[in-house]
């Protein structure tokens, strides 16, 4: 069997997806032969995947990520579950990549042991393939509530008799509290797997955090492999950085004169929101995530991007004066993109039995299109071009055009000479994600966008390249385990597993079954 490591951590949002990046990276450089898995994720931002059947598949986003870190194609495997939330009740189950269910609190219990064991196959599989697959928990190992269906966390160590590591973010403080509670509460059985810690997003002076990690160590017999410093350069690809009123990455200055300002809605049921990125990466180009109409009013360029649940989040626009803004903004002629589901949104009416179930609502109608919802879900990588200039990207949606203006311009074209999408004035819309990623299109229309809203002394950088700035973000996270952490100690916990000898911190939670 190859080696090992489960990275678990104190909270959601802790740095899980990111630590488990950065030894992914760190093990690829090494000669390792590595792969990255989830048993379960519950996101909507995902990415498709081709399986050996030739078919499109879903996994999280943060897996093909990892992925990438570890010089290898995304696999269904690395991601046998994913749970997208279409509700605060319900969430859609992909399956190996395949949408197959509705899952809610009432029906998870019954369809659990079914997604445990296709998860428990998929790892099996990956580490007959591959020296280490380093997995990734969810949430807390410490919800107590969970633990006995848990098949993410510890329920996959004891499983597969995987060694553990815990992750906590300093940033949001407690830190220690939360390292000492996670392994009080579990069972002697579980915390016989957890090796120790990592502390993620430390700022300032680590001799001052020294005393209390030490302390740690006495307290639970465990070390802390190392401190990760904060760093301003890991946003790629982090959902976390996807927060209300954040400025995405680090704006660079602009290469001619004028700042180019996009402004994102930040929709409930936002997915793949990750497009935005690519156009983060171009200098003066500031990209802002916002639920404020007033943003818009003062936006270059407004973007309404994916959502799981467009019916639900089109009323959401209009209840929160959103829609008015976004509608005046178009009005004024400055540009508008709609992606995905949020292009969906921009049509006459959407006539949706699938998601929602509302039937037909009516749309902004500021594209003459009509959106009708199918119950296959289209799952596709896509290839094509604009205006000469070759694009890529990857569709997943329920909802298609079924009705439009047959003089309404496309704003892509599949590799058959199809039209994909829609532009009419400095409106555009279209169902790809990652489309900006491609270099020369997302040029083009971030200059057309720029002088369309009155920013002529905007300039495109002639050699900002997405590929290379994800590949820095990864190479970045190498480098930082490599530099903070103890990697011979994780090493030899990778190949050895857990320590034998290692003590159990009262009160821990009665035995699972």
């Amino acid at each position: 069997m190859s080696g090992g490591l489960l990275v678990a951590g104190t909270t959601s949002d802790a740095g899980k997806s990111v630590l488990t990046a950065g030894i992914c990276r760190w093990l690829h450089r090494r000669g390792v032969k590595v792969a990255p898995f989830k048993a379960q994720n519950m996101s909507n931002n995902s990415a498709v995947v081709v399986g050996s059947d030739g078919r499109g598949g879903e996994i999280g986003r943060a897996q093909a990520m990892q992925a990438a870190a570890c010089g290898i194609a995304p696999d269904l495997r690395f991601n046998p579950v994913l749970l997208k939330p279409g509700s605060d009740l319900a969430s859609q189950v992909v399956l190996l990549g395949e949408a197959v269910d509705t899952v809610t609190a009432g029906n998870f219990r019954h369809l659990r042991p079914r997604l445990a064991e296709t998860a428990y196959a998929a790892l099996a599989e990956l580490r007959a393939a591959y020296d280490v697959v380093v997995c990734e928990g969810a949430g807390s190992p410490a919800e107590i509530n969970l633990r006995a269906g848990d098949y993410v966390n510890m329920g996959l160590a004891r499983h597969a008799g995987l060694p553990t590591i815990v992750v906590g973010d300093i940033d949001r403080g407690g830190v220690f509290a939360a390292m000492f509670g996670t392994v009080a509460l579990l069972d002697p059985a579980d915390q016989a797997l957890v090796a120790g810690f990592v502390i993620n997003k430390f700022r300032g002076d680590l001799g001052l955090l020294s005393p209390g990690l030490d302390m740690l160590h006495r307290v639970t017999g465990r070390p802390t492999y190392g401190v990760l410093p904060w760093h301003l350069d890991l946003w790629l690809d982090a959902e976390d950085s996807l927060a209300y009123g954040r400025v995405l990455g680090r704006p660079a200055a602009p290469y001619g004169t004028d700042w180019l300002d996009v402004a994102v809605v930040r929709l409930p049921r936002i997915s793949n929101a990750t497009d935005v990125e690519a156009l983060a990466t171009e200098p003066g180009v500031r990209v802002r995530l916002t639920v404020e109409p007033a943003e818009l009013a003062a936006a270059d360029l407004v973007v309404l991007p994916g959502s799981k649940s467009t019916v639900a989040d089109l009323a959401w626009l209009r209840e929160t004066g959103l829609a008015d803004a976004v509608t005046a903004h178009a009005a004024a002629g400055r540009p508008l993109l709609g992606i995905c589901g949020g292009f969906q949104m921009l049509a006459r009416a959407v006539h949706d039995p699938v998601e929602s179930r509302r039937g037909t609502v009516p749309g902004l109608g500021l594209l003459p299109v009509e959106i009708t919802f199918d119950p296959r879900k289209t799952v596709r990588r896509s290839a094509g071009a604009a205006d000469g200039v070759p694009v890529r990207g990857y569709e997943i949606h329920h909802g298609y055009v079924s009705t439009a203006d047959p003089a309404l311009p496309p704003l892509l074209r599949y590799a058959d000479g199809t039209g994909e999408g829609a532009r009419l004035g400095a409106v555009y819309g279209t169902h790809w994600h990652g489309a900006f990623e491609s270099d020369e299109f997302r040029r083009r229309f971030l200059t057309e966008a720029a002088r369309t809203a009155g920013r002529h002394g905007f300039r495109v950088a002639p050699d900002t390249i997405f590929a290379a700035a994800r590949e820095r973000s990864l190479d970045l996270l190498g480098d930082l385990v490599e530099e903070h952490l103890d990697t011979d100690a994780l090493w030899r916990l990778i190949q050895s597993g857990a320590p034998a000898d290692l003590p159990v911190i009262p009160p821990g939670a009665p035995p699972t079954t």
